[in-house]
């Protein structure tokens, strides 16, 4: 009970904080739960699974960003699940790189039901950020000539004590979930807060600039109207300082045999994208894609500012796994 009142302390510590949005986001957030809530470690209807994502924003506006996230997550029988994950994030012309590397547990043993379908599960997370800089990529006011333009020969005067850095980050939340195979509705919800440890930046000299907490609220609703047909609606509102997004949307997911099933949906990020996307589902492997067509003033400013996300999901389960929780698939 001392540790569950601990990660409850230092989630409430998360809405205590100002300045904006750092963290890359993903349109298939539930194709990447580790990502979205260390909770969400294993918690599934299998044994263990492994996810790739891969994000491409922005790519008509100078350099785009380009976001990547590799995960393994595994389930245990003493009410502990663990997981991995890496994310990597490349952005501007600075060569500026935002790398991620955590491990996760996850602690199941909240039963609310005899049968453990209704859950509370609290995880956590610990691992490290590493941010760099290409400075040789930079162009600055000295190096540019009358005339000429920028002369990369001329040496600048500017320089920097840091390049990179690498601090010790951490993070929790809690998840709820209903599972009971019985019902034709499951009501799935968690909150989350990263960057607990508020890391300092590492580039601002004279500044105490601190890697503001992002704070995750998330839910939804999975409504089997037959046995091969279910509708998914969820929701996600995300708030990092000053910054905050919503995205609500659902997906519907068809059974077309015992081996293949097919999704397909929409989300809406408020003022800022509509992100259509598709997904099929054959025996272990589960593939995503989706695009975000800009829907803000973004639009117009540029051609085309739009993006897309790929994500694959392999799973395995034993012999022994009964499962009791489908968790969504994108």
């Amino acid at each position: 009970m001392r540790i569950i009142c601990y990660v409850m302390m230092i989630l409430c510590r998360s809405f205590l904080v100002v300045q904006g949005q750092v963290d890359p986001h993903f349109s298939q957030y539930y194709a990447y739960p580790i990502y979205l809530n260390p909770a969400l470690t294993a918690v599934s209807d299998v044994d263990y699974k492994a996810t790739a994502i891969y994000r491409n924003q922005w790519n008509t506006i100078g350099k785009p960003f380009l976001t990547t996230g590799v995960s393994a997550d595994l389930s245990t029988t003493r009410n502990l699940n663990f997981g991995i994950n890496f994310l990597n994030q490349t952005a501007g012309n600075g060569g500026y790189r935002f790398i991620n590397s955590y491990f996760s547990v996850a602690y199941t043993g909240i039963k609310l039901d005899d049968y453990g379908f209704k859950r509370i599960v609290f995880g956590m997370q610990g691992g490290i950020i590493n941010r760099r800089f290409d400075p040789s990529k930079l162009e600055f006011g000295d190096q540019w000539r009358p005339y000429l333009g920028f002369d990369p020969a001329t040496a600048t005067s500017d320089f920097f004590n840091r390049t990179s850095s690498t601090s010790f980050d951490a993070g929790a939340g809690i998840v709820y979930f209903d599972g009971d195979p019985e019902k034709k509705v499951n009501v799935f919800t968690g909150y989350s807060a990263n960057h607990l440890t508020q890391p300092e930046d590492p580039f601002l000299m004279g500044q105490k600039y601190k890697l503001p907490i992002r704070s995750t609220l998330h839910a939804g609703v999975r409504v089997q109207v037959n046995e091969t047909f279910s509708i998914v609606p969820n929701a996600i509102y995300m708030l990092q300082g000053n910054a905050q997004e919503t995205m609500v949307g659902a997906y519907a997911e068809l059974r077309a045999n015992d081996e293949v099933d097919v999704m397909a949906g929409v989300n809406y990020r408020v003022k800022d994208a509509v992100s259509p996307f598709f997904g099929l589902n054959y025996n272990n492997m589960t593939f995503g894609f989706s695009y975000d067509a800009n829907a803000s003033s973004l639009g117009r400013l540029t051609t085309k500012p739009n993006s897309f996300e790929l994500s694959v999901t392999f799973t395995g389960r034993s012999e022994v796994n009964t499962g009791y929780f489908r968790c969504p698939k994108l």
